[in-house]
């Protein structure tokens, strides 16, 4: 067997069971069920035997397993295996030297009860271990074998050949189907050894949604029969009508299993909350059918519903007995088939003498002729008719083949091509079974009938694809009452991968021609298009086209070109005005304003150093980076006429080189002189060494090498990506279209401008932290503190810049808010480093010039020498009070002095008023 847990079964049930509750279920049946007789069974003898399930009988009311005979359904369906086992015994060339044997159970058309019976096909393979079982006489028992059941032919329903399935698999017991079509059973991975003959209810629906679409219906409703049939071909209807889209879902209802009383009245009022939806797709069973056909009748809605049903509905007479006019127009699918020829003549000739096999035969004989069979000790009633065994089917009684007849033949006919190319392979010249054989294994088996493929008994190829499907072949039917010779069921079409429709044969009730509507909404007026319904796409509103759309067809509104706007009455396009910042705008006023009285100031501090480029106040401000720095703040009033400059390639590229250049520089130069201080006072208090990179030559460097960093980052971009204009039509598309422009700009975006700045904001914090750093300058030393003022100040200034600059990055305004935002903050940033580094200085050059002398001037040397020998003398004694033996630097020219918190008198003759000293 396929499975390694069967052989300890055949000792007797273990704990370590994969399936202990089945199987402790299978066994305590499996005992009984050796010790009974089975009167609900058919038994054929054979070498090989084949089980069988049919709906022989209906489902019983409550309590009751089973109930009415089905004769379509059931008794034909299940003759159907019993003349295919007749043909196949019959063949010389089909398994000549086997006999197929069978066991056919009826499952009365209820999931659970063919459970219960289909354990008949596994008892074979569960043996209860007898060693402690002894006779009267002391000797051991001897029990009768059941049969073994190779392969089972069936279910027919769903839902129970789910159930069965499951079961059979765990005994490697291969399944063919006739007539489930559930998706669900697709899945070869849960149900691996189920095939079936008939195509899966994808491919119904699949046709279906295809003649819903022919008939151009847009709005169905749709009706299921609770279970794994009409759920899951619901199911597949609308996926398939959702992927392919133009059909809509008005409602889904479900039939229970066991309805209420009234329940299908309720259900046609339900159907009717949605009037325009007449196309019902119905997958249930024929039962349900009927009593939904009733219920449209009590309702006087003859003539309302189009039904399209499945294949439970095919061409079967039972559903629309004695409610024609209702499914009168109904459209109905059934897997392309052939009526038997051979299968008729069998089936007409059968009669109560000889077809006593067939433990129902007599129970159908008196439903079809409408008689009552005489036993002995019952008593007729009197309006009841005697049978007289003498009734001929067909003759004495209406009969038509059954739909599903062909398929429970090639069913039959797989199993034995199945077998009969497995006993060749593996009992070549055998006559019966081989040791290969016996018993025949069900894995095996089902390779064999995976690779079938021969002509039916209607002609077409059978054969299974890997999941156990067969190919989808429908036929399309209607059924017709009215204007026609004989009512009855017409072929109006069939579906092969496609649907071949004849339109021109179809009629409606009362036999008009013309194809009614089933559709969600009425077209638009002129001048509106159709706004689709949210989840439901063939329904809409009729609206006018908003925003930027204009009229495209009755059905779309397009968007205009992101360059254009709609005409007023939005039958065209028209292009968008383009703007930028003017030089006259409000917002370039402030701006202008502050980079012109910056670059007056620049120059006039630059005019004035350069004049009195020897004095003392400029050489002690360190003349070569002043200048430096003096270029950088010019640099940074300059970009504010660049950013609001007409945009163009030139102007772009001066932007880009420009935007944080001027910062770099500026902010390279105080990182620079705030580095130098700070090193120079950390060098004193450790040695008399001056600190190495303090000249002129070597802060020069310094700061080139860090502004460079800037430009050859900023040239890269340039080459990179070339700088050029562009018209943004988003930022100002207003809602209202006649308010919308384009905004002429350069070719950077808010994170590019923000990586432009980066570098000279990283200088900024940088310089920053040294300015605190170095915080503890003594008072007299003029020059770290106003450059730690400046940073502060500076930061604020760029702190208060990030959130307006990037909270307005929605404004309509937001070309205007951020140039003037960013340029203002640029010169304000400048402003600060002008005013609070070099005004001071100008005002003493300029209205002091007595104050702009050089008095004494004293060695590094000698006054690191001093500040050793002032520490030396604080640490031993602490006779100075806190703050006692720091250093303080001044600086006069290019020489830096050093002395004690008290300084000599002399020191104080160095000092220039007003100047800002630098260590050099």
């Amino acid at each position: 067997m396929a499975l390694g847990w069967h052989q300890p079964l055949a000792r007797g049930l273990t704990p370590m069971s994969p399936q202990p509750l089945l199987l402790l279920l299978l066994w305590g049946w499996g005992a009984g069920a050796q010790q009974a007789t089975q009167p609900f069974s058919i038994k054929i003898e054979g070498d090989v035997t084949l089980g069988g399930l049919f709906p022989v009988h209906a489902r019983g009311p409550a309590g009751v397993p089973c109930g009415e005979v089905k004769k379509e359904k059931g008794i034909h369906r299940m003759e159907a295996m019993l003349y295919a086992l007749d043909q196949i015994n019959g063949d010389p060339q089909l398994l000549p030297n086997l006999t197929l044997g069978a066991r056919i159970l009826d499952t009365c058309s209820r999931d659970t009860y063919a459970l219960e019976q289909s354990l008949t096909f596994v008892q074979a393979l569960i043996q209860k271990d007898t060693s402690d079982v002894r006779c009267a006489d002391g000797q051991p028992p001897v029990l009768a074998r059941p049969e073994r059941v190779v392969a089972v032919v069936g279910a027919s329903a769903s839902s129970v050949s789910i159930m069965v399935a499951n079961v059979l698999r765990l005994f490697a017991i291969p399944q063919i189907s006739y007539a489930s079509t559930a998706p669900e059973l697709s899945d070869n991975n849960r149900y691996d050894y189920f095939s079936r003959v008939v195509p899966p209810d994808s491919y119904q629906a699949q046709a279906m949604v295809d003649v819903v679409k022919a008939l151009g219906w847009n709005y169905v409703s749709t009706l299921a029969s609770e279970g794994n049939y009409g759920e899951s071909g619901v199911e597949a209807f609308v996926q398939i009508s959702r992927e392919a889209g133009g059909v809509c879902i008005a409602q889904s209802i479900k039939i229970p299993r066991e309805p209420k009383a009234g329940e299908f009245d309720k259900l046609v009022k339900r159907l009717m909350e949605t009037p325009n939806a007449r196309g019902i797709i119905i997958f249930a069973n024929e039962d349900d059918i009927k009593r939904v056909l009733e219920a449209a009748r009590r309702a006087n809605l003859t003539g309302h519903f189009l039904w399209v049903g499945s294949d439970s509905w095919g061409s079967k007479i039972s559903p629309i007995l004695k409610q024609e006019e209702v499914a009168e127009g109904a459209v109905t699918i059934l897997p392309k088939r052939a009526s038997i020829d051979g299968f008729d003549q069998y089936f007409t000739s059968r009669s109560l003498e000889n077809n006593r096999r067939n433990i129902w035969f007599a129970e159908f004989w008196e439903d079809d002729f409408k008689c009552k069979l005489t036993r002995p000790g019952a008593q007729l009633e009197e309006a009841t008719r005697k049978c007289t065994g003498e009734e001929r089917i067909g003759r004495d009684s209406t009969y038509e083949q059954e739909g599903k007849v062909q398929f429970v033949i090639d069913a039959v006919y797989a199993m034995a091509h199945a077998l009969h190319d497995m006993h060749l392979d593996l009992c070549p010249g055998a006559p019966g079974l081989c040791d290969h054989m016996d018993p025949v294994d069900g894995r095996t088996l089902l390779h064999y009938i995976r690779g079938v493929n021969f002509n039916g008994s209607a002609g077409t190829p059978v054969m299974f694809n890997e999941n156990g499907d067969a190919p989808g072949r429908y036929d399309i039917f209607q059924y017709q009452l009215t204007n026609t010779t004989v009512p009855g069921y017409k072929a109006i079409g069939q579906w092969t991968e496609y649907l071949r429709l004849n339109i021109e044969e179809m009629q409606w009730s009362g036999g008009q021609q013309e194809i009614p509507s089933s559709v969600c909404s009425l077209p638009c007026g002129p001048g509106e298009r159709k706004k689709m319904v949210k989840g439901v796409p063939c329904c809409w509103h009729c609206e006018l086209c908003d925003g930027y759309q204009y009229q495209l067809d009755e059905f779309t509104c397009e968007t205009c070109p992101f360059d254009m706007r709609p005409s007023p009455n939005r039958t065209a396009c028209r292009p968008t005005p383009i703007v930028k910042l003017e030089w006259s705008s409000p917002w370039a006023v402030l701006p202008i304003c502050l980079a012109i009285c910056g670059i007056l100031g620049t120059t006039f501090v630059l005019v004035t150093f350069v004049r009195h480029n020897e004095t003392p106040i400029v050489r002690a401000s360190g003349r070569e980076l002043s200048y430096v720095l003096l270029t950088g703040i010019f640099l940074i009033y300059t970009i504010t006429f660049l950013m609001i400059a007409e945009p163009g390639m030139v102007v772009c590229a001066a932007r880009r080189l420009l935007l944080g250049l001027g910062m770099a520089i500026s902010y390279s130069a105080l990182l620079t002189k705030t580095n130098r201080i700070y090193r120079i006072f950390e060098q004193g208090k450790r040695s008399v060494t001056p600190p190495r990179f303090i000249s002129p030559t070597s802060q020069l460097a310094i700061t080139f090498s860090l502004s460079a960093v800037q430009l050859v980052g900023t040239l890269a971009w340039l080459g990179v990506r070339p700088p050029h204009s562009v018209v943004d039509y988003e930022e100002q598309r207003a809602p209202n279209p006649e308010a919308a422009r384009g905004v002429l700009k350069c070719d950077m975006s808010d994170l590019s401008l923000v990586c432009c700045l980066a570098y000279s904001l990283l200088l900024m914090v940088t310089c920053t932290v040294y300015a605190i750093k170095a915080r503890g300058v003594p008072e007299t030393f003029n020059e770290a503190k106003p450059i730690g003022f400046t940073m502060y100040t500076t930061c604020i200034v760029w702190l208060a810049f990030v959130p307006i600059f990037f909270g307005t990055a929605q404004s309509a305004e937001k070309i205007y808010i951020q140039t003037t935002t960013l340029t203002v903050s640029m010169s304000l940033s400048a402003s600060v480093s002008l005013g609070m580094l070099y005004v001071p200085k100008v005002y003493v050059i300029v209205f002091h010039p007595e104050q702009n002398v050089a008095k004494r001037k004293r060695s590094f040397k000698a006054a690191a020498a001093a500040v050793s020998a002032s520490t030396r003398l604080s640490q031993k004694g602490n006779e100075r009070q806190n703050g006692a033996g720091t250093a303080q630097v001044a600086a006069c020219d290019s020489y830096t002095l050093l002395w004690v918190t008290a300084p000599p008198p002399d020191t104080e003759e160095c000092r220039v008023p007003g100047a800002t000293p630098s260590p050099v």
